[in-house]
């Protein structure tokens, strides 16, 4: 399955609600990608074991399951998440693209790419899969904005 969607960041037009910086949300980010245990419900811990240039080797512990993963980037551009098959996750990956088509009007462009079929057997959970997306997506948004009003960012 391949789903992508868009999340809104900044409203230019609505003025009750607060700008982000480019900066500011790749900061947020990056904290995703260094700090995930607020981002990942169920995630105990993660360890980084590899840090390259341009990507990190991560080991991601959910208790009962340990996940690898590699997430690579281009600074403020963009992230991939790239989850190691295992005996108890079939992998997939996931792209997220900051996009600001005029000053000030952030996006992020949220791109899943799962083994999951959604055509057959797989049609209705690809459906709820896709909705889980969203609202963990929708989730890392609120938690970036909650720790730049905390200044846990930097």
């Amino acid at each position: 399955m391949k789903f992508e969607h868009l999340v809104q960041i900044n409203d230019p037009v609505n003025p009750l609600g607060e700008i982000l910086s480019r900066e500011q949300l790749w900061q947020g980010l990056w904290h995703r990608v260094e700090n995930p245990v607020a981002f990942l419900p169920g995630l105990e811990s993660c360890q980084i074991l590899e840090r390259q240039e341009s990507s990190l080797l991560r080991e991601l512990d959910f208790g009962v399951a340990q996940i690898r993963d590699r997430v690579s980037f281009a600074v403020r551009q963009w992230l991939r998440f790239d989850v190691e098959a295992g005996a108890t996750h079939a992998g997939g990956a996931l792209t997220i693209r900051l996009e600001e088509p005029q000053p000030d009007a952030l996006f992020l462009r949220f791109t899943y790419e799962t083994t999951l079929r959604e055509d057959g057997e797989d049609g209705d959970h690809a459906e709820y899969v896709k909705s889980a997306y969203r609202e963990s997506d929708l989730e890392t948004v609120r938690l970036i904005r909650l720790l730049l009003a905390k200044g846990s960012l930097q």
